[in-house]
């Protein structure tokens, strides 16, 4: 298999750290969108990132679906989506809470570096979006005692959060004090000590 795209990025962070974990090995072509732009269309048309080249030379985008088919590769016993509800939805739900958090985090950027005029109205209704999913977020880890979100097994949800979080923090460096979420910042840390995700890094690399 060949992972496409950058680990600055969480969408593509969390498939790797993903395929780490399950012991599946690939090749890493760290391709920006915007500089690789064309080597990444010849494989995806959209030139996003995560793309995944399979061994048939088949080709998944999008980071849910990659995962869903990473799933379905190793078996529900090592599934990190859980199979049963209703965790399966509890699962779904936070690591969507976690795309949000990251699309409106690069959304920001985008509207900061790349585009001429920029739109305070915009802007503060991401960073709005942004302290919310971060206010649901801590709540929803605050009144769990176990290490991960759904036990005491590591999931897509728990990967996702902490990607998320370690781009936002990055990427916009003082924009969010992680003190006032302790429980959020208590997890994120303890991912980040682990392995495969000091393994699958790479500080942020802002576009131009």
């Amino acid at each position: 298999m060949i992972l496409i795209g950058q680990y600055d990025s969480p969408f593509v962070r969390r498939v790797g750290v993903a395929l780490t974990l399950y012991d599946i090995p690939f090749e890493h072509r760290p391709w920006s969108v915007f500089g690789d732009g064309d080597k990444i269309r010849a494989y995806n048309p959209l030139m996003r990132v995560p793309t995944l080249v399979l061994d048939n030379e088949d080709v998944l985008i999008e980071s849910h679906a990659i995962l869903d088919y990473l799933d379905n590769l190793v078996g529900p016993e090592r599934a990190m989506f859980p199979i049963e509800e209703p965790a399966r939805h509890r699962a779904i739900k936070i690591a969507s809470l976690a795309s949000g958090l990251a699309d409106k985090a690069v959304s920001l950027i985008y509207e900061l570096r790349l585009h001429g005029e920029k739109s305070d109205i915009w802007m503060e209704r991401c960073r709005n979006q942004i302290s919310g999913v971060l206010e649901a977020l801590e709540a929803d880890r605050k009144r769990l005692d176990a290490p991960y979100w759904l036990g005491a097994s590591i999931g897509h949800a728990d990967i996702f959060v902490a990607t998320a979080l370690r781009f936002l923090s990055e990427a916009h460096p003082g924009l969010v004090d992680m003190n006032a979420y302790p429980a959020l910042k208590a997890h994120a840390e303890r991912l980040e000590a682990l392995p495969a995700f000091k393994t699958i890094y790479q500080p942020f690399d802002a576009p131009v």
